[in-house]
């Protein structure tokens, strides 16, 4: 069973008509009106030869260069999700309370890339050993306990 359409807004009124007298148009200019407008104008700036504008433009490029190495570049971020056992995520909440018993506040973000940072600098040795320490997991969200 079809069911029926709304019925449609009326469209807005057409404006009303202009007064007889608003439809006068100005009478047309005459050259002796053009000329004295245009003598009141003020006058047109002469074009810069191009040699002072490519010396000109020489000179500012590198002060915009300058102050482009000034401002520190914009880091990409990516977000990601990922599986960690409850034992490990409170140990990420104690190190936090432990960087701010050190007056140091921290997010967990941070303390994840600075273990980056730790593992980085270690030695293919000393990387192999700290994954071996790491057990394996399910990959995926966990399920409903």
């Amino acid at each position: 069973m079809a069911t029926a359409r709304p019925a449609r807004p009326a469209r807005k009124a057409a404006p009303p008509a202009k007064a007889a007298g608003a439809a006068k148009k100005s009478p047309a200019k005459t050259a002796p009106q053009r000329a004295a407008r245009q003598a009141a104008a003020p006058a047109k700036p002469t074009p810069v030869k191009a040699a002072t504008a490519k010396a000109t433009s020489k000179v500012t490029a590198p002060a915009k260069a300058e102050k482009k190495k000034d401002k520190p570049e914009k880091v990409k971020v990516v977000r990601d999700s990922f599986t960690i056992p409850k034992t490990e995520y409170a140990q990420i909440a104690d190190l936090k309370k432990r960087a701010m018993g050190l007056g140091q506040e921290v997010k967990k973000s941070e303390l994840i890339r600075a273990g980056l940072l730790l593992l980085t600098g270690q030695n293919d040795a000393g990387l192999l050993k700290a994954l071996a320490a790491v057990p394996t997991l399910k990959t995926g969200r966990p399920g409903k306990a």
